[in-house]
């Protein structure tokens, strides 16, 4: 008896341990996530410290897309057989370097450097860890698991410009990647602590990545999920100027309106599972349908401002759907190849956020904000209408 009452106790801690875990992942997850997202609360401070042009700021966002999307294949294909343990802990260990080298930068380009850095990690982070919720506490609890890791995506993509914004204005800009220096070495002090030893699944290649390609339905989502990406990051990417020209706020009262923003997007995250467990496409295209009419809407009333805090919640809101819908079905349209479905589409995504992101600079430095609002807020309508016609098999 005192053996079996043991072996239960051990399976308890055991389990916990996994839990435990998987919410260090979903932390992990959180601050990339914030990082690459944060220059967009405080870009015009950058560009007037730094004497660059706004949409040359705008590279901050740029740049860690392009070099995740190009690093998210390289690194899956060269992990091979490596345990995915020194792997995410050398992750994050990039991410602190990021974050530090950005609070010293002395210009422009070796703080784009840093985020070169970032967008490796960033690309490594996303081909590896969201399948890693089925290895930790098996298969019945994996999707759950996987769910949390996928919040802290979801989070992270809506609370990083909102804190920009704040801590950017009561901090500054150097401060504020200071601090998420910080916060990034304690979460990677807690990965060295709780994960355990994670072989990988099995050689991963270039065929499995292509393979990926082959499912029609994962075709669909990288699609749908691209232009919506687009979209998404050539508007909020220039929120703070929109606000500021346009909306006529201060510093203080933006930061508010963002923090707004940011909160309803968590609670979008957290609504998202049941809704995306009935229908994954139904869920993105009517978000991004919703999310992009309030983008092309946004210029039209920029003089009401308390119209414009109602939508900048809805957007917050809607935008915290679309991660977790996408990578949800992304696993589910492809349960043979996990670890090559999350790398394609993470590539695919972050290429996407890096042309929003560039498209948004050139589009506001030569025609100005409302107008790369209301592209961009046509490019989320037209994402939802192939997502929801690639559903009905049109």
């Amino acid at each position: 008896m005192a053996t079996i009452t043991t072996t239960i106790a051990e399976r308890a801690v055991a389990t916990r341990r996994s839990w435990l875990a998987v919410l260090v992942l979903a932390f992990a997850a959180g601050i990339i996530v914030t990082t690459e997202f944060l220059p967009v609360g405080f870009l015009p401070l950058v560009a007037g410290e730094l004497h660059v042009s706004l949409g040359t700021a705008g590279l901050m966002v740029l740049v860690p897309g392009l070099s995740a999307a190009v690093a998210a294949p390289l690194v899956i294909v060269a992990a091979r057989r490596l345990d995915r343990r020194p792997m995410v802990i050398g992750l994050g260990a990039l991410v602190l370097l990021s974050n530090a080298l950005a609070a010293i930068a002395p210009n422009f380009g070796i703080l784009l450097v840093a985020r070169v850095f970032l967008g490796i990690a960033i690309g490594g982070f996303w081909a590896v860890v969201p399948p890693l919720g089925f290895r930790l506490v098996g298969q019945r609890a994996g999707t759950r698991a996987t769910a949390v890791i996928l919040a802290g995506l979801s989070t992270g993509t809506v609370i990083g410009l909102p804190a920009g914004q704040f801590f950017g204005a009561l901090l500054g800009w150097r401060e504020t990647f200071a601090a998420a220096a910080a916060v990034t070495g304690l979460i990677v002090a807690a990965e060295f602590a709780v994960l355990p030893r994670i072989v990988a699944a099995g050689r991963m290649t270039l065929a499995h990545l292509r393979a990926v390609f082959r499912v029609p339905v994962a075709r669909a989502i990288l699609v749908a999920g691209t232009v919506a990406t687009v979209g998404q990051f050539a508007a909020s990417t220039f929120i703070t100027p929109y606000l500021a020209e346009r909306v006529g706020l201060s510093s203080g009262v933006a930061s508010l309106f963002f923090i707004g923003y940011g909160v309803a997007g968590i609670i979008g995250n957290l609504a998202g599972p049941r809704l995306v467990e009935r229908d994954h496409m139904v869920t993105f295209a009517g978000a991004a349908l919703a999310f992009g009419a309030i983008l092309a809407l946004l210029p039209a009333l920029a003089g009401l401002a308390g119209v414009v805090a109602i939508a900048l919640v809805a957007w917050g809101a809607l935008w915290g759907l679309v991660p977790l819908a996408l990578q949800t079905h992304m696993l589910s349209a492809t349960p043979h190849a996990p670890e090559a479905s999350s790398a394609v589409l993470i590539s695919v995504l972050q290429l996407a956020i890096a042309i929003g992101a560039g498209l948004g600079g050139v589009v506001v430095d030569s025609a100005g904000v409302s107008t790369l609002f209301v592209a961009a807020g046509v490019t989320a309508v037209a994402a939802a209408a192939f997502g929801y016609l690639a559903r009905k098999g049109v």
